[in-house]
């Protein structure tokens, strides 16, 4: 009988140990959708304007909005909608800037999502 009764114990605790990993990673995937941006340092590397920071400010709440839509959306929807709020953060963000800073904008938004592991 307390043999029974500790493999009942040892099974139970087994069974959790898995479910808390299962659940740190359903987390860990979702934190890497996180866009919270420093607009104070994003503003300085780009040169914006008043103006310009703004707008940009707004459009990169905007895509926070829409990363952490796609972070907990299906695999199946994930992809698309990642691609769908990167297109409209990019189409908007062009609007406001000109050539040089949208091509520095350009190579640090691929330098994120690269390192965050969204683009393969």
């Amino acid at each position: 009988m307390k043999r029974l009764f500790m493999s009942v114990i040892v099974m139970l605790s087994m069974t959790m140990a898995f479910a808390e990993n299962e659940e740190n990673e359903s987390v860990n995937e979702a934190s890497r959708y996180e866009f919270n941006v420093n607009m104070n340092q994003l503003s300085y590397a780009l040169e914006l304007s008043c103006d310009q920071r703004e707008f940009v400010t707004d459009v990169m709440y905007a895509f926070g909005n829409d990363m952490q839509i796609a972070a907990y959306a299906s695999a199946d929807e994930r992809k698309s909608l990642m691609e769908k709020a990167i297109n409209r953060n990019l189409a908007a963000t062009r609007m406001v800037m000109s050539k040089s800073q949208y091509r520095k904008y350009l190579m640090l938004l691929n330098a994120t999502l690269h390192n965050r592991g969204l683009l393969k």
